[in-house]
């Protein structure tokens, strides 16, 4: 039987890799970096064998969609930021089986989840940036899951239900990451320069984060997930925070009680809210 050795909430923002270049944000991320790494490591001592990941970075319009490919290999640069991320090479195995097993326990709840083998799809760097850093000698298999724009929470959180489901009955162990931000009211235009890497969008936004940061520290995540409905669009939830509802959905919602723990502290990013949290299991 197959087992949930992790899950995580993580970010994956382009500062993290620019903090490694010299410049003004040089060493500025390392936090962040040892977060990732940390991560990465705790996973493999815990013999995981797959990286799922909830990336809010792969948006997608109809249904629910899975990377199934059985090798993920290319050389990204991001359409959105060409000049944060370019030439990234990448390559790792995938999972097409578990995969597939998680897009069948899905559609038992009529959920529309496809898997796809399709070698010209490309992974998102919602899933190659924790890559880089968890997964450096390629020694995990990696399966990214979109982001369904138009989908409600309530599919989000039934999907988590299933994923956790699936990797149960599956061989695998699997380390569960939702990649993608807290608030996310990015900078404007005119703000980008040296100064956008400190900034929240918002003073609300800042709020409501540190708020939710503070319920998961004292496990009030009955109380949590009462407001993530409202709070994954009032406070511009990237992806409209579906990682983190298909987080909460595999974890089981409001009546999870692990502890959470805080690898990298809050910090902000082009107008965005992050942070890198392990919220441990409870058997």
């Amino acid at each position: 039987m197959g087992k949930i050795v992790m899950a995580a909430k993580i970010a994956h923002v382009p500062s993290i890799l620019i903090s490694e270049r010299p410049g003004p944000l040089f060493g500025k991320r390392q936090g962040a970096i040892d977060g990732l790494k940390e991560i990465g490591r705790r996973a493999r001592e815990r013999g995981a064998d797959t990286f799922l990941v909830f990336d809010t970075h792969w948006l997608s319009n109809f249904g629910c969609h899975m990377n199934a490919n059985a090798r993920h290999t290319g050389v990204y640069t991001s359409h959105e930021a060409p000049h944060m991320i370019q030439n990234m090479h990448y390559d790792y195995a995938g999972n097409p089986d578990l995969a597939d097993m998680i897009s069948a326990e899905a559609k038992k709840d009529k959920l529309e989840v496809m898997a796809h083998k399709v070698e010209t799809l490309p992974l998102e760097y919602g899933t190659i940036v924790p890559m880089h850093y968890m997964n450096q000698d390629n020694w995990a298999k990696v399966v990214s899951v979109a982001a369904p724009l138009f989908a409600t929470w309530q599919e989000n959180r039934a999907f988590g239900a299933a994923v956790r489901r699936a990797i149960e009955a599956s061989p695998y162990n699997v380390a569960v990451l939702a990649s993608g931000s807290l608030s996310h009211k990015l900078v404007s235009n005119d703000q980008v320069g040296d100064d956008q890497w400190e900034q929240v969008g918002s003073e609300f936004n800042r709020q409501m984060d540190l708020r939710v940061v503070e319920l998961w520290k004292e496990r009030r995540y009955k109380e949590f997930c009462a407001m993530l409905p409202e709070y994954s669009t009032k406070c511009n939830g990237e992806g409209l925070m579906c990682d983190t509802h298909m987080l909460f959905g595999m974890l089981g919602w409001g009546e999870f009680n692990g502890e959470m723990e805080e690898l990298t502290p809050y910090f902000p990013s082009s107008g965005s809210g992050q942070i890198n949290v392990e919220f441990h299991l409870t058997k």
